[in-house]
């Protein structure tokens, strides 16, 4: 009885242990260090106003497959990620400068692909950022 009870004791702390680890590496990410240089920088395209919906058309084609359609993280490749897609619309852009997006968006990490070469113009990146103010303000 006594080594069943161990067994089942044993069992039980491996169990936990295991989802212990999957939930700390899933959800809680390193912090993103972005560098001085990039969170001071200054959207040159902040008062631009899109009237060709360069921001939604460039977010359509390269973010939405996994941020989703209204930025809360829910695209459809979002579940095949190993980290936690952002989710624009939950407050968490508010306090980061435009800058610290752009490095963010244009530089990546871990699941995040680095858009520097796929979009290159410096206006279509801006536009970007724009756009993921106006989600994040729905």
């Amino acid at each position: 009885m006594r080594k069943q009870i161990f067994i089942l004791s044993a069992l039980f702390v491996g169990c936990f242990a295991l989802l212990s680890m999957s939930l700390l590496d899933s959800e809680f990410q390193d912090p993103w260090e972005v560098p001085a240089k990039y969170q001071k920088m200054e959207n040159p395209f902040l008062d631009a106003a899109d009237e060709e919906n360069i921001g939604r058309m460039m977010y359509s084609k390269h973010c939405k497959s996994c941020h989703g359609t209204k930025g809360k993280g829910d695209g459809t490749k979002a579940e095949d990620l190993d980290t936690e897609v952002g989710d624009f619309t939950d407050g968490s852009l508010i306090d980061q400068t435009d800058g610290t997006l752009y490095y963010k968006t244009f530089f990546g990490r871990d699941d995040m692909p680095s858009f520097n070469k796929k979009i290159k113009v410096e206006e279509e990146k801006w536009m970007i950022i724009n756009y993921l103010r106006k989600l994040a303000n729905k």
